[in-house]
């Protein structure tokens, strides 16, 4: 099975600011997100677009794939 994997996603929305009580106070991203973003779980192309407009970058900046076994 292959892997997507998140890397340092919320470490880096923390880095520029977004905390995880700023991001669901402002409506940016919900707890059930959050909550999937921490577990390495899929989230949607528009989670993906979200973090890409908040951290000003490119999906590939946090996003890896990883072969599965």
């Amino acid at each position: 099975m292959r892997v997507i994997v998140y890397v340092e996603i919320l470490q880096k929305l923390s880095a520029c600011g977004w905390s995880s009580y700023r991001l669901r106070k402002e409506g940016k991203l919900p707890e059930s997100v959050l909550t999937r973003l921490r577990q390495g779980r899929p989230v949607t192309t528009d989670t993906i677009d979200t973090v890409c407009e908040l951290l000003e970058c490119q999906p590939g900046e946090f996003l890896r794939w990883e072969p599965g076994e």
